[in-house]
């Protein structure tokens, strides 16, 4: 699996940095993607935009996404990746510091596969 990406769906700096050195920790040598709206990880999960010469054929193996993104939100970008046949089954860890049971229940009612919350704090 080190040779495939994973794909990090996230707007914060801090948050970004933070997952950066828990794969550096973790010694996790996949290519790491980052990807800071749900515009851009649409974009690049269905190869369009500045995505379009991107191969269809190598999809990340995991894609951690926020729940609260500029331009398109999680929730949308779950339901549209679970809305196409040949992404459908890809693995989705929803990572976002939203605690609301509705949140929680409609993630999973879209089929992702875990839901971690993000720590407020940094320490």
């Amino acid at each position: 699996m080190n040779n495939k990406t994973i794909l990090l769906v996230e707007d914060n700096p801090s948050d970004i940095d933070l997952t950066k050195r828990a794969f550096e920790k973790g010694h996790i040598a996949n290519k790491l993607v980052v990807v800071e709206d749900g515009q851009d990880a649409s974009d690049y999960l269905f190869c369009d935009a500045k995505y379009a010469n991107r191969d269809k054929n190598q999809m990340p193996a995991l894609v951690l996404l926020d729940l609260k993104l500029p331009k398109i939100d999680g929730l949308e970008v779950l339901r549209r990746i679970r809305a196409t046949d040949k992404i459908k089954r890809l693995p989705i860890v929803l990572l976002t510091s939203s605690r609301d049971d509705p949140d929680v229940a409609a993630c999973y009612d879209l089929g992702v596969n875990s839901y971690i919350h993000k720590p407020i704090d940094f320490n």
